[in-house]
């Protein structure tokens, strides 16, 4: 199976990666910036003995969305699998301080990013009567987040695709859902102090962050293993939205 994972340099992505390798899954391995960590992923996910492809790519960008998919079945094939990993978010602000420039790039990423990669994945999965696509989501999407509103809008707005894309591509037996993972431990929450990790844990249930490999998990069942499951959004957090 060939699985295209975007955003595979960051933390949940990479996690995914190597769950998607030890199911013997071949791996298209979109990044933006991250060129080191994506290279010496593939690296190390070719040593499992399966085949991964780092492409630089810019998921909001419609010819470099087009130009990637291309490289990609040239060198493994038709896409089975997409998992919309890529995302960006802005540092903590009221909305009156948000420009609009960094409302676009927010939506440039998070949400027109899924639409194209999803649309372009789609050609492949139509024809073939099968397939699966999950976007990762957030818990601010799910219920919203003060100080956080571009970035929910942005994350909202990738359960309001997953619900309705299911529907549309059902038919032809595509499953699309989403994970809205909460606190997970990655480079995107690095810069809260202690006290902040400290206090978002003590409004956790389980009282801790998560790890990227327990959204990795849930990602990854959606993705390859949930046969009757479309449309949902299953949201990873410890229990914060329970």
């Amino acid at each position: 199976m060939v699985v295209m994972l975007t955003g595979a340099s960051g933390g949940i992505g990479g996690a995914c990666a190597r769950l998607l390798a030890r199911r013997g899954c071949d791996l298209v391995l979109q990044y933006r910036n991250g060129r080191d960590n994506a290279e010496a992923l593939a690296r190390e996910l070719s040593e499992i003995g399966v085949k991964a492809l780092p492409i630089c790519a810019d998921v909001g960008d419609e010819e470099s969305v087009k130009n990637m998919f291309a490289k990609a079945r040239a060198e493994l094939g038709r896409i089975e699998t997409l998992i919309n990993c890529a995302g960006t978010a802005l540092e903590q602000k009221v909305l009156q301080d948000v420009t609009a420039a960094e409302w676009d790039g927010l939506m440039k990423t998070n949400l027109r990013g899924a639409f194209l990669c999803s649309r372009e994945a789609l050609s492949d999965m139509v024809s073939a009567k099968k397939g699966s696509i999950v976007s990762v989501s957030s818990i601010w999407g799910a219920v919203g987040g003060s100080c956080e509103v571009s970035y929910a809008a942005s994350k909202a707005g990738l359960i309001g695709f997953t619900r309705s894309l299911a529907r549309e591509v059902g038919p032809s037996g595509i499953r699309v859902n989403a994970v809205a993972p909460g606190f997970i431990d990655t480079k995107m929450n690095a810069h809260l102090s202690p006290d902040e990790r400290n206090a978002f844990s003590l409004e956790t249930p389980l009282e801790r962050v998560g790890t990227p490999e327990e959204a990795a998990k849930a990602i990854v069942y959606l993705a390859l293993d949930a046969d009757f499951i479309t449309g949902q959004t299953l949201c990873v957090d410890g229990g914060y939205t329970a």
